[in-house]
């Protein structure tokens, strides 16, 4: 196999070689320490890496889908990611309609403009367009308790959760001089590098991990970590400047960039979850908890990605 192919298949077979160590590793952990399954620590880590064998998994069928799958992947992830941000929202009966409209016409709508690559309407339709019409239809049901506050959760819920999530398949719209047919590689860039940056993150804090960030908002968060994952992740992105357009040095810059964002989206995040009091925002991926719990860093470095690389690597 050749060009985009061939490079999708390579780095898959990498990804895969790292999660059967991390599956050996996590086993060898569990037979030595706690056959029992009394170490919270080792479960936990055993339960991320099956759970990342089937995400690496649905991830590549998408890819091998092309385009379409992409969109349909991300659009389900939108979807459910939603449907958890919804769970903790400020809500009453009169919010019926604007919430019916988030999910079964704003949504779809979003992913068939990218889609059709309409830039100029997906690009503005839901902080414009949906930010103005969702409050009209809210105060219309006639319920004026809280009516600020459930207005602000479902645009926030609707920008996190779609239009942000949304610019990872955008990614597959961008036309790029001598990068033809190979879009479905930034994707991969993107999603490796962040998540990478995670797992990093949590390693490294684990490890050595001594002066919190922020510990009102993320007690396990620590500079030790962040320092250490963001380090690691982007000597990783560097050293996949061959899959992307960039150069050595342009691949090491975007990949500083996206991890920042993703560790601050993460932040962000941590410090709604708090808010409401939970510890997860979902149980549906073990280890992981629900869809945002993995999408968070992704969501917020994925627009930035998208526009750096729009306006400056993008042909249109």
């Amino acid at each position: 196999m050749t060009g985009a192919n061939g490079d999708f298949l390579f780095l898959l077979l990498g990804i895969g070689g790292i999660l059967v160590l991390a599956t050996t590793i996590g086993a060898v952990l569990k037979h030595r320490i706690a056959p029992d399954g009394s170490n919270p620590t080792i479960e936990n880590l055993n339960a991320r890496i099956m759970a990342w064998w089937g995400m690496t998994a649905l991830l590549a069928i998408a890819f091998l889908a092309g385009r379409t799958g992409v969109i349909i992947l991300f659009a389900f992830c939108s979807f459910a990611a939603l449907r958890e941000f919804m769970t903790l929202t400020t809500k009453s009966a009169a919010d019926h309609w604007p919430i019916a409209v988030a999910f079964f016409v704003v949504l779809p709508v979003q992913y068939y403009l990218i889609w059709i690559d309409w830039y100029g309407l997906y690009s503005i339709f839901i902080p414009v367009y949906v930010f103005l019409l969702l409050p009209i239809i809210t105060v219309l049901q006639g319920d004026t308790r809280n009516v600020f506050i459930r207005i602000s959760e479902t645009q926030w819920a609707l920008m996190i959760c779609v239009f942000c999530a949304s610019h990872v398949p955008a990614l597959l719209t961008l036309q790029i001089e001598g990068y033809e047919g190979r879009n479905i590689l930034l994707i991969a860039f993107l999603i490796v590098v962040v998540q990478l940056s995670d797992v990093l993150q949590y390693t490294w804090g684990k490890l050595i991990g001594k002066h919190k960030v922020a510990p009102a908002l993320s007690p396990s968060k620590t500079w030790e970590g962040l320092l250490g994952g963001v380090a690691s992740a982007t000597l990783v992105g560097t050293a996949l400047w061959w899959i992307t357009p960039f150069t050595v040095w342009q691949a090491a810059a975007m990949s500083l960039a996206i991890t920042l964002c993703g560790f601050f989206g993460g932040l962000v995040m941590s410090a709604i979850k708090r808010d409401r009091g939970v510890k997860d925002w979902g149980h549906l991926i073990a280890g992981h908890g629900g869809f945002i719990d993995r999408l968070d860093s992704v969501v917020f470095s994925a627009p930035i990605f998208f526009h750096l690389m729009r306006y400056y690597w993008s042909s249109v």
